[in-house]
């Protein structure tokens, strides 16, 4: 009975060692590659950590072709984890694609092994190589201006981590760049229920993306609720006003404004961009009258001009009411704010281009015949430029290298006929070119 023990326990310390034997290369491998893991974070063990690196490719590729630990979900995660590093270390694509190609197919079957999740951590370690490589790979390709490879590259990126924000936007850029529209506004999409930095210019993104595909409806919507999110970009804002005049449906916007006023009257910056709608009504309003005057205001005659005023006074009065409002709105945004830049600057144009126009009426459309008019006109206008002074003034005070200011400024001084102040003015746009 003794023997018979002895015999027992000497087959089983057999079969223990044979079994310790045949995943000894699976053990060497997750032992050297742990190393390498812990070498690799300081530069002086860089050398060292390498061959650890080494050690565990020559281990885990032992173990890959013994039946016994083969088909071991370990053995999958591990490949995939070292081959994934590798394929890091090189950047010549004809030599880490192979070991990619490797590790891709290795994490494939890791993860439908590892149903228990013993191997979590090299899975996840070879993941986030697997990644950054993609990642690498894509930014090479868009530098190069390989956008469809770039989107190849970004998307599987994604795939690998597909709630990286970073992933999502990237491939977004890429498929912009490769005409790719409807996989842009996917990627975007996801992005937007997200923390991402950049959600403000994705709504405009968004916008722009359906602009290029002719769809107004979708540009409004993604560029509305834009504004919504961020109600002070001024970029969104602005775009919102812009497809708002394109599409009819400005009158909506200035709604919006008014009821955003009415919730938070002490916000300068809704007095600013109600301004800002009025002065883009008044600027359509004022493509509409430059394309009149270039069918039917050339080389008018006694006879022809009172049919064409007929036809541009009304215009006129529609833009000059749009300016006047527009006014009154950065009025109340600088009597928050006197220091409002943006505010002084809308201020002085909506001043100022009434009274070009009705210094360019008198000029162009008054004959000799009515010269007591004529005085009058000009004399109206005057007053209307020395009105919009202050606040073109003050707008280059604040912000003395804005080109729009110093432009509205020798405007102002050309339509005052004050040529050397006119002159000067336009040194100092120049110098800015500079």
């Amino acid at each position: 009975m003794m023997k018979i023990k002895f015999l027992i326990a000497g087959l089983l310390g057999m079969a223990s060692t044979v079994a310790f034997a045949q995943k000894y290369e699976v053990t060497n491998a997750k032992e050297t590659f742990d190393k390498y893991l812990t070498l690799n974070k300081v530069a002086v063990t860089y050398s060292e950590a390498d061959k650890n690196l080494l050690a565990a490719r020559a281990s885990i590729d032992k173990a890959g072709v013994n039946t016994k630990t083969a088909t071991l979900p370990e053995t999958y995660a591990l490949k995939a984890a070292i081959y994934a590093t590798l394929a890091m270390h090189d950047s010549i694509p004809a030599k880490t694609l192979p070991l990619y190609t490797t590790a891709d197919e290795a994490l494939k079957k890791a993860k439908e092994l590892d149903a228990a999740g013993a191997n979590k951590a090299l899975i996840s370690e070879a993941t986030t190589q697997m990644a950054q490589y993609q990642l690498n790979s894509g930014i090479k390709a868009f530098q190069a201006k390989n956008y469809e490879n770039a989107y190849t590259s970004f998307n599987t990126y994604q795939t690998l981590l597909p709630t990286d924000t970073t992933a999502m936007y990237y491939t977004g850029l890429a498929a912009v760049q490769a005409k790719k529209f409807p996989e842009a506004l996917a990627n975007y999409n996801k992005l937007l229920p997200t923390t991402f930095s950049k959600r403000e210019s994705i709504y405009l993104d968004m916008s722009t993306i359906a602009l290029e595909q002719k769809d107004t409806v979708s540009a409004l919507k993604y560029v509305s609720e834009g504004v919504d999110k961020f109600p002070s970009n001024s970029d969104l804002r602005r775009r919102e006003i812009e497809i708002s005049l394109q599409t009819g449906k400005a009158q909506e916007v200035v709604g919006k404004i008014q009821s955003a006023i009415a919730n938070d009257p002490k916000n300068k910056t809704l007095y600013y961009y109600a301004g800002l709608t009025y002065t883009s009504f008044g600027n359509s309003t004022g493509d509409a009258i430059y394309k009149l005057k270039k069918a039917e205001g050339a080389n008018l005659k006694e006879s022809t001009l009172p049919p064409f005023l007929v036809k541009l006074t009304p215009l006129q009065t529609k833009k000059d009411d749009y300016m006047a409002k527009a006014a009154e709105m950065y009025k109340k945004a600088l009597e928050i704010d006197p220091n409002y830049y943006e505010a002084n600057l809308n201020m002085g144009y909506a001043l100022l281009s009434p009274a070009i126009d009705t210094y360019n009426y008198a000029n162009n459309y008054l004959p000799a015949s009515k010269q007591k008019e004529y005085t009058a006109t000009l004399a109206k206008a005057t007053i209307m430029f020395d009105a919009a002074k202050p606040y073109l003034l003050k707008a280059v005070e604040l912000k003395p290298t804005s080109a729009d200011a110093l432009k509205n400024l020798k405007n102002y001084y050309l339509g005052t006929k004050n040529t050397t102040e006119a002159n000067a003015t336009q040194k100092q746009i120049d110098a800015l070119v500079k």
